[in-house]
C-alpha cells in the first residue's frame, strides 16, 4: 500500500500546508495522523477509520488571511458553510455555522475530545436554515493554539451524545513543552475597509520534567464594511429636502469587532504508574457591533407614525400614514393632532409638522432624531471554560479518564442611536436591553480495554456521564423595558429594535441528563474491521433515548478499501429554545414590523399548536472508498441522513387584539405592537444527501515540492413532511436553496528553498435567496469562482514574512434588482462573502 493515501479534503491541504511550511516534512507523517474521534482506539490513524475524519494541522489554519476561526475552517471543508450575518439580531454576534446543510447546532464540537459549550446566542434570524439554532461558538478559539483539527463527517450521537447528527469538530490544543512563537498580521479589503490587526502568539513550557504547559493568546480588531447603497426611501427624503437623513441610511456589511481577546491553556503531567493529569481552559471577551434597519421619520410605525388601512380587504385598498404626535400634558389638553382621527396630521404635512414641533404641549421624535435613525446593535461577549482530569491504565488492563468541566457563555446586548418612544422626549439613545448566559457542566467517566478473543482483537470501552445546562435571561435596564406614559397614545414600548428583557420574562431555566453508552470495535480479520456503539440518555425534561451506530471498513486491496457506517441519532431542544422570550424586528411585505419569538407551551402558543419540545430523531447512513492509482489518491463519501421532529421556529401566527392583550398581560415587552408570532417546534422532517469527492497528486516541478489537491461536496436537502399550520413555503424553500448544493476548491502548493506559494480556486455552486426573508424578492444566485493567492519568504531559520489575497480577482456575488427597499446591494446570505478581494501580510518569528 502506498503511504501517501489520502484521508479527506482538510487531510490533503494538511499535508500540503505542512510540505510548504517545511519542506523536509514528509506526505506520509501527515497522512499517519492519529485520530481521536469517530474512534475510542488509541493510534487509530484516519485512513483505517470506518467514516470519514478530516484531519487539519494547526499550520493550516495560522497560514490564511483572515482571523476569524469559523471562516478559516469554511475555506478547507467544502461540507462547511458559514456567511457575514448582516442586521441579524444576536446571529451577528455569533454566527451560525452549516456542516453538511443541517443546522448549526447539529453538529458537536469538542475540545481535546471533550464537549465544548453551546453560546448564549440564540440565533433567531439565522438565514432559514439555522432560524432558532444555539450552537458553540468557535470563533472564541484562536488558531495559534491549534495542534490540529479532526472533522468527523458522520452521525455520532451514539458515541457522543446529543448534536451529533451532522458530524463532530474536534480541536486538538497544542501540547508542546517547549518552543514559542508570535505573528502579527493586518489585511484590508480593495474597497480600502474592513481592516483587520492581530498579535498572536504561543509558547511551551516544562512541568517539572514529567509535563507540559503550553498557552497561546490572541489580540484582534475587525473594522466594519459597508457594501451599501442608499435606499429609495431615504433618497426620496433627501431629494424632498431632509438634510438629516444618513447617506447611506442603512448599511449593509460586517459587523466591527473591537477588544477580541482570546487566551487558551493546556496542561498536563505524568504522575507515575501510567497515570496522567491534564486540564485545559480558556477566557475569551470581545465587543461586537453592528447595524440595523432604518427608521423613517414619516412613516415608522410606533414611533413617527400610524398605518392606516383603507378599504381593507378590498381590491382598491391602499395605504397612508398619520404622524404620531404625543401630548404631553397628561390629560390630553394640548390641543395636538390625534393620528386615526380627523384631527389627525398627514405625515407629508411639512407646515403641520412645523406647527407641532413649535407647540410645547406637543412632541414629536422628529424633534430628536429629524433624518430618521438606524439602531447600532451588539453585545459584549466573556467566554470561560475550564476541564481537569486523569487518564491512565490500571493494572487489570483497563483503560480509565475520568474529567469534569464547567464552561459559562454570556453575552450583554447593547442598543443606541434609538429611543423607548413610549417615553417620548425623556427617552435614552442608549440601552442595556438585558444580558443572556448560557451555563453547562459535565462530568464524564470513560473505560476501555483491549481483550484477545479466539485471534481477534476486541477494543471495549463503555462510560458514564452527567450534564447540567442552564440558561439565563438576565433583565436589562428599567429604560429598555418600561411602560412609559405614551403607551395610551399608540407609542411602542422598550428599545426599538431589540425591547429589553423584563422582570416578567427573565429568569434561569436549567436540564439534567445522565447517559450510559457502549462502544466495541472488533479486528475481525487483517482486512475487516467491524464496530458497534450504543447510547442510553435520560433527561429531567423530556424523558429518556437510545441511539445506536454500527460501522465496517474492510481493505479489499492494497490500494482499495470500503467502509460503511448506520447510525441513530438525536438532538435534545435547549432549555433557552423551550423558554425564551424575544421580540425582533423584520421585514414583512415592504415594511418593518415586529416579531415575537414565545415558549412553545406558553397559553397563547398552545392555541396554535405549540407544546413541549422533544428532541430531533436522526436515522443516516454512509458509504464510501479510499484509493489509489500510482500517486493519485482519492476518497469518495456517500452519505443520507433523515431527521424527523427537526426543531426550528414556526410560521409566523397573525395575533389578534386578544392574543396581543394576552402577551401584554404576561409581561411581554413591546407585546402591544406585535404583529405575529412564531414559536419553537417539532414539526417538520427532512432528508439529507451528499457526496465529498477528493482528490491528490503530488508533482515534481521546479526541483521543488509540489502539492495538486481538489475537493468537492455535493449536498441537497429536501422537506419530506411538514406541518402546514406552522411551516411556511418560504421556510421550506430556505432550508433546501438558500445554501449552494456544490462547493469546492482545487489548490497547488509549491516549495523551494526559502520560497513558498500556494494558489487556491473555489468554487460555490448556484442558490436561492429570499431578500429581506420575503419570497416575493427572489434572487437567483448564479455560480462564482474566486481566486486565493499566497507568498512566504523564510528571512531567516526562525522568521518569516507572508504576503497574501483572499479573493484576489475582485469578485462579488450578482447585483440584485431590489437594492433600493432596504440598501443591499449584493446577496446577504452569500457563502462567499461579499466583501471582493481581502489583501494581508503576516510576519512570524519562531523562538
Amino acid at each position: 500500500m502506498k503511504n501517501h493515501r489520502h484521508l479527506g479534503v482538510p487531510s490533503l491541504l494538511a499535508m500540503a500546508i505542512a510540505a510548504t511550511s517545511n519542506p523536509l516534512i514528509a506526505q506520509e507523517e501527515v497522512l499517519e495522523e492519529v485520530i481521536t474521534i469517530g474512534t475510542r482506539v488509541e493510534g487509530r490513524s484516519a485512513q483505517d477509520s470506518a467514516a470519514p475524519v478530516d484531519v487539519i494541522t494547526g499550520e493550516e489554519f495560522v497560514n490564511q488571511g483572515d482571523g476569524d476561526l469559523s471562516n478559516l475552517l469554511r475555506n478547507v471543508v467544502p461540507s462547511y458553510n458559514v456567511n457575514a450575518q448582516p442586521i441579524s439580531d444576536a446571529a451577528s454576534i455569533a454566527r451560525p455555522a452549516n456542516l453538511r446543510g443541517l443546522s448549526s447546532d447539529s453538529t458537536l464540537v469538542l475540545v481535546n475530545g471533550k464537549r465544548r459549550h453551546r453560546a448564549a446566542v440564540i440565533s433567531f434570524l439565522g438565514g432559514g436554515l439555522s432560524d432558532g439554532a444555539q450552537g458553540p461558538d468557535i470563533s472564541v478559539i484562536p488558531a495559534i493554539a491549534l495542534k490540529q483539527v479532526e472533522v468527523l463527517r458522520d452521525g455520532a450521537a451514539a458515541q457522543y451524545g446529543s448534536d451529533a447528527i451532522a458530524g463532530v469538530i474536534n480541536f486538538q490544543l497544542k501540547d508542546d513543552s517547549d518552543g514559542a512563537v508570535v505573528e502579527t498580521k493586518w489585511g484590508t479589503t480593495a474597497e480600502g475597509d474592513g481592516d483587520q490587526w492581530m498579535v498572536t502568539g504561543n509558547v511551551g513550557l516544562p512541568l517539572t520534567d514529567a509535563g507540559f504547559a503550553n498557552f497561546s493568546y490572541e489580540m484582534r480588531e475587525q473594522d466594519a464594511t459597508s457594501r451599501s447603497v442608499q435606499r429609495d426611501d431615504a433618497a426620496g427624503l433627501i431629494v424632498a429636502g431632509n438634510t438629516a437623513v444618513q447617506d447611506p441610511a442603512q448599511i449593509w456589511g460586517q459587523p466591527e469587532v473591537k477588544d477580541d481577546i482570546k487566551v487558551f491553556a493546556n496542561l498536563g503531567l505524568e504522575l507515575g504508574n501510567g497515570a496522567e493529569a491534564y486540564a485545559f481552559g480558556n477566557y475569551a471577551s470581545k465587543t461586537v457591533d453592528g447595524g440595523f434597519y432604518y427608521r423613517n421619520p414619516n412613516t415608522r410605525p410606533g414611533v413617527y407614525g400610524l398605518k392606516i388601512v383603507h378599504n381593507e380587504g378590498q381590491p382598491d385598498e391602499y395605504v397612508t400614514y398619520d404622524r404620531l404626535v404625543a401630548d404631553l400634558t397628561g390629560d390630553m389638553s394640548g390641543g395636538c393632532p390625534v393620528a386615526g382621527t380627523p384631527t389627525g396630521l398627514d405625515s407629508q404635512d411639512a407646515e403641520g409638522l412645523a406647527a407641532v414641533m413649535a407647540d410645547p404641549n406637543c412632541f414629536v421624535f422628529n424633534e430628536m432624531f429629524p433624518g430618521g435613525f438606524t439602531p447600532r446593535f451588539g453585545g459584549d461577549v466573556v467566554d470561560l471554560a475550564g476541564v481537569a482530569g486523569v487518564r491512565g491504565e490500571m493494572d487489570s488492563g483497563w483503560g480509565y479518564d475520568i474529567s469534569v468541566g464547567v464552561g459559562r457563555n454570556e453575552v450583554e446586548f447593547f442598543i443606541y442611536n434609538t429611543v423607548n418612544a413610549s417615553l417620548g422626549s425623556a427617552s435614552p439613545t442608549e440601552f442595556n436591553p438585558g444580558t443572556y448566559i448560557q451555563l453547562e457542566k459535565n462530568f464524564n467517566a470513560d473505560f476501555t480495554k483491549t481483550l484477545a478473543l479466539g485471534g481477534t482483537d476486541l477494543h471495549f470501552a463503555s462510560g458514564f456521564e452527567w450534564r447540567e445546562e442552564q440558561f439565563e435571561a438576565q433583565v436589562g435596564d428599567q429604560a429598555s423595558w418600561e411602560v412609559g406614559p405614551l403607551v395610551d397614545q399608540r407609542f411602542t414600548i422598550g428599545s426599538n429594535g431589540f425591547p429589553g428583557f423584563g422582570p416578567q420574562v427573565a429568569g434561569t431555566f436549567d436540564r439534567r441528563n445522565i447517559a450510559l453508552y457502549t462502544d466495541a470495535e472488533a479486528e475481525v480479520t487483517d482486512s475487516l474491521l467491524l464496530g458497534a456503539a450504543l447510547r442510553w440518555e435520560d433527561f429531567s425534561d423530556f424523558g429518556s433515548t437510545s441511539n445506536y451506530k454500527l460501522s465496517a471498513h474492510y481493505q479489499v486491496l492494497d490500494s482499495l478499501a470500503f467502509r460503511a457506517t448506520t447510525t441513530t441519532g438525536f438532538r435534545a431542544p435547549t432549555p433557552g429554545q423551550s423558554n425564551i422570550t424575544n421580540v425582533s424586528t423584520v421585514f414583512v411585505g415592504g415594511e418593518l414590523v415586529n416579531q415575537g419569538t414565545i415558549p412553545p407551551t406558553s397559553p397563547v402558543a398552545q392555541f396554535y399548536g405549540g407544546k413541549q419540545l422533544e428532541p430531533e430523531e436522526s436515522q443516516s447512513f454512509a458509504l464510501g472508498a479510499v484509493f489509489n492509482i500510482g500517486a493519485l489518491d482519492v476518497t469518495i463519501d456517500y452519505f443520507d441522513i433523515d431527521v424527523e421532529g427537526r426543531l426550528s421556529q414556526s410560521q409566523d401566527v397573525t395575533l389578534s387584539d386578544t392574543d396581543r392583550q394576552a402577551l401584554v398581560d404576561a409581561g411581554i415587552t413591546g407585546a402591544e405592537s406585535l404583529t405575529s408570532f412564531k414559536f419553537y417546534t417539532n414539526d417538520f422532517d427532512t432528508n439529507t444527501r451528499g457526496v465529498d469527492l477528493v482528490a491528490t497528486y503530488p508533482l515534481d516541478l521546479f526541483g521543488g515540492s509540489t502539492d495538486l489537491s481538489a475537493a468537492f461536496n455535493w449536498t441537497e436537502t429536501e422537506i419530506t413532511d411538514f406541518n402546514p399550520e406552522t411551516m411556511s413555503n418560504l421556510r421550506i424553500r430556505q432550508i433546501e436553496d438558500n445554501l449552494p448544493n456544490t462547493r469546492g476548491n482545487i489548490s497547488l502548493r509549491h516549495a523551494q528553498g526559502s520560497w513558498r506559494a500556494l494558489a487556491r480556486v473555489n468554487y460555490f455552486g448556484a442558490y436561492w435567496e429570499p431578500h429581506l426573508e420575503d419570497d416575493t424578492l427572489p434572487i437567483d444566485v448564479p455560480s462564482e469562482v474566486t481566486l486565493d493567492l499566497e507568498f512566504g519568504y523564510d528571512i531567516t531559520e526562525n522568521a518569516s514574512l507572508i504576503a497574501g489575497a483572499e479573493n484576489v480577482l475582485d469578485n462579488y456575488p450578482v447585483e440584485h434588482e431590489w437594492a433600493g427597499i432596504a440598501g443591499a446591494k449584493y446577496p446577504t446570505t452569500s457563502p462567499m462573502g461579499f466583501n471582493g478581494a481581502f489583501y494581508y501580510m503576516r510576519a512570524r518569528y519562531e523562538f
